[in-house]
Formats: C-alpha cells, structure tokens, sequence
C-alpha cells in the first residue's frame, strides 16, 4: 500500500514539473504586440498619429522587441523578466491611448 502512494506522489510531482518549468514562450506579450501594432496603424489611417508620435511609438515597440529577445536568448523567460514585458507592455499602451487622443492631428479623415 506505501508503494503505491509514493508511486502515485512521484507520478503526480512528474506530471507537475511541466508546469512550472520556465520557457522562453511569451504569448500574452506577443499577442499585446500585436494589439498594439494594429493599434498604431488605426491611428495612423485614421490621422490621430502623427509621423513624429508614430517614430516614437515604433521606437518603443522595438524597445519591448529587443528586451523580449534579450530575456529569452538564456534559453527561459523568468517570471521577473515577464512582469518586466508586461509593465513595459502597459506603459506603452497607456501611450498609444494618450497620442491617438491628443490634439495633434495630421488631417486626415477620421
């Protein structure tokens, strides 16, 4: 009967450790870039952007870019590097959100 629950203990820990193993996959973030993308080029189409809000904000996507490959080239995204893209992630989407409904306009139709 004890070997059986340790069997049934090790099988569960077994089954476990997938899940908490650290992996460079980044899907929230890599599904927040695109939003955010889709995002800048609505305002783009639509004139709320203008070239120099637009520069800025791609520089910005790139910064998150890089800082994403940065913490996956050890081979795993630690959870401090993922709260890291996700605060980066936030602060550029509150400033989307800011140059598309400033006062800057390049004329276009809305």
């Amino acid at each position: 009967m004890k070997s059986v629950k340790i069997v049934s203990v090790l099988l569960a820990t077994l089954l476990a450790i997938p899940v908490f193993a650290q992996t460079t996959a980044t899907p929230k973030v890599d599904q927040r870039q695109e939003n955010q993308q889709k995002r800048i080029a609505e305002g783009v189409n639509s004139g709320a952007l203008t070239a120099k809000e637009t520069s800025n904000l791609e520089k910005r996507e790139a910064k998150i870019e890089a800082d994403k490959q940065a913490a996956k080239a050890d081979g795993k995204v630690t959870k401090h590097e993922r709260q890291h893209l996700q605060h980066e992630e936030d602060n550029a989407s509150k400033k989307i959100h800011d140059k598309k409904h400033n006062a800057k306009t390049t004329g276009a139709a809305h």
